[in-house]
């Protein structure tokens, strides 16, 4: 190689390291901007979803084993038309809670230990007839009987929405029976157990008084009975000991959340009626309150999607934001199918339990599918953006 030569190839050496240099450099600036952008929308996603949701499920599921405490020592109309509204209260934070039912709700199986339907009433029955059992949850204090002992065709809200509603009105008064209240006392202690654990697994905040019960019961609440909480977990993206290697997994994993319930609003909770392929699988049938289940099914993805609950909202710290920022058309194809979604379901012919063969109940299930697979395309452009 002769001089000249030599020297022009070293300066080609060099301006390609120096382009590898500054373009390492600059996808590295760009890389710890994103970071930076996806930590804030996880810590948005927690305090003001996650924490607010399952805080305020935890407050409303005290509320309502005491006012059913109250009901057995005073047993009026009035008090059960109070538990009643403390039940619909509850159940209305669980329902815009299950965008996010990966993590403590499924690891943990509370999801089916609470929310089973329909309620096995051939079971309850021999419940009913079976003194002994009754005498042992008369001693259930806390509610472990109940939840050791009963199967979750018996447990959690649809249990207690049996022996509290006939026909989308409270129950009267005068059919509930001594056995009666001793068996959903018990539930509702149950149900506000499972609550409790849901609010402590996730939140390291959540109130003492919540945590030190979980200790007392001996329920769990970390990540694989680890040191972290899930809402922990999270923020520790791309650490040791974290299950998300990065803030893109964590963010995907919101998206799945909400794909997973639209989902199963659609192909199920509708679905399965609608179709024929179950008639009995009728969510919320003595409450009559199917519909308003869907609507908060699908409030929870807007929820997760747009920054928060509507009190506790951050737009800028958003997948919304996120999404608009690097594909504008599909963040308003989502927002229009969220809004769909939610519009299809209000327009359903209703109570559900008489209707869910209506032209409007099928046409609510396409909407519920169309917004799965949007935050399918949602999931997959996350992982796009760090092309």
């Amino acid at each position: 190689m002769n001089k000249t030569t030599k020297t022009l190839a070293l300066i080609a050496v060099s301006s390609l390291f120096a382009l590898s240099f500054n373009s390492c450099g600059k996808d590295k600036v760009i890389e710890e901007k994103n970071k930076e952008t996806k930590e804030a929308i996880v810590k948005q996603y927690l305090d003001h979803t996650v924490y607010a949701t399952y805080g305020s499920l935890a407050v409303e599921s005290q509320k309502l084993v005491d006012g059913l405490e109250a009901l057995q020592d005073d047993r009026t109309q009035d008090k059960l038309n109070e538990a009643a509204e403390s039940f619909l209260a509850a159940r209305k934070w669980w329902e815009k809670s299950e965008a996010f039912l990966f993590g403590a709700a499924s690891d943990f199986g509370i999801d089916p230990h609470i929310d089973s339907w329909p309620l096995d009433e051939d079971a309850f029955n021999h419940l009913m007839d079976s003194p002994n059992m009754i005498e042992l949850l008369a001693t259930d204090e806390d509610g472990t009987v109940a939840g050791e002992q009963l199967g979750n065709a018996l447990l959690g809200f649809h249990g207690i929405e049996y022996i509290l509603f006939r026909e989308g009105q409270p129950r009267n008064v005068n059919e509930l029976t001594d056995d009666m209240m001793t068996y959903v006392v018990a539930v509702a202690r149950d149900l506000r157990n499972r609550c409790f654990q849901l609010e402590v697994s996730w939140n390291d905040d959540a109130p003492a008084e919540h945590a030190a019960l979980m200790e007392e019961l001996e329920l769990n609440t970390t990540v694989n009975g680890g040191n972290n909480s899930y809402g922990a977990n999270m923020l520790l993206a791309g650490q040791a000991g974290s299950t998300y290697a990065t803030f893109t997994n964590a963010l995907q994993a919101i998206a799945d959340g909400c794909i997973d319930i639209a989902d199963e609003v659609g192909t199920s909770k509708i679905g399965k009626p609608h179709t024929g392929e179950d008639p009995h699988y009728v969510e919320s049938p003595y409450s009559q309150r199917s519909k308003e289940d869907f609507y908060d099914n699908i409030i929870s993805i807007q929820n997760a999607y747009m920054g928060g609950n509507d009190l506790q909202r951050d737009e800028d710290k958003s997948l919304h934001a996120y999404i608009a920022d690097g594909n504008q058309a599909l963040d308003e194809k989502t927002l229009k199918a969220i809004d769909n979604a939610l519009a299809k379901i209000n327009a359903m012919k209703a109570p559900f339990v008489q209707y869910y063969s209506d032209a409007t109940a099928g046409a609510a299930m396409e909407a519920c599918q169309e917004l799965s697979d949007v935050m399918a395309e949602v999931k997959e452009e996350i992982a796009n953006f760090d092309k």
